[in-house]
């Protein structure tokens, strides 16, 4: 089986910024990328910024030049720093892993969601 815990979520400022984690654990083999995603209330969920193997990363648009997305491979960890953060940025932010398990399935795994509020 295949976990992967949030943490870092919260109510910040208009400007402030936060820090999230998302650790894999369990019967994994290889993890292929890793991304956060978001959905606020009466949208769709979508993607943030995600991250590859090698590094290569993505970002949204809205994002872009606020937030940066890390990881730590031997750990199975990914991080996103979220600067200047904006009203526009509240959301139930999801952790999402392309991985390949033990027993070699390929599949997406979702974390159960992290609450970010950006309010004054």
């Amino acid at each position: 089986q295949v976990q992967l815990v949030e943490s870092g979520g919260g109510l910040v400022q208009p400007g402030g910024s936060l820090r999230l984690s998302c650790a894999a654990s369990g019967n994994i083999f290889n993890i292929n990328a890793m991304g956060w995603y978001r959905q606020a209330p009466g949208k769709q969920r979508e993607l943030v910024a995600a991250i590859t193997r090698g590094s290569n990363t993505n970002y949204a648009d809205s994002v872009k030049g606020r937030f940066t997305i890390s990881r730590d491979t031997a750990k199975n960890t990914v991080y996103l720093q979220m600067n200047n953060l904006k009203p526009e940025d509240t959301a139930v932010y999801y952790c999402n892993a392309d991985l390949i398990s033990a027993t070699r399935a390929s599949g997406d795994y979702w974390g159960q969601g992290t609450q970010v509020t950006v309010s004054s």
